[in-house]
């Protein structure tokens, strides 16, 4: 299965996650709402708000994956 990914990203180009996080209401906190694979930042845009448009959010976020720090982990 993990090499059926890879190839799917290397044929595809896609080689970096971005985690997307999203609201409904501005006083609710950012949830993260899935992830999506991109090379850019543009194309990462396009597929989170293609992917997530389910509800009308009136802030939605990306990160790249590789960004994130773990302050916990077990």
């Amino acid at each position: 299965m993990a090499t059926e990914k890879k190839a799917r990203r290397d044929a595809l180009n896609e080689s970096h996650v971005w985690q997307v996080y999203a609201r409904r209401k501005f006083e609710e906190p950012l949830h993260e709402i899935g992830n999506v694979m991109a090379d850019d930042v543009e194309l990462a845009k396009v597929y989170a708000r293609s992917i997530y448009d389910e509800f009308a959010w009136v802030e939605m976020v990306i990160v790249p994956r590789e960004t994130i720090v773990h302050v916990i982990e077990t």
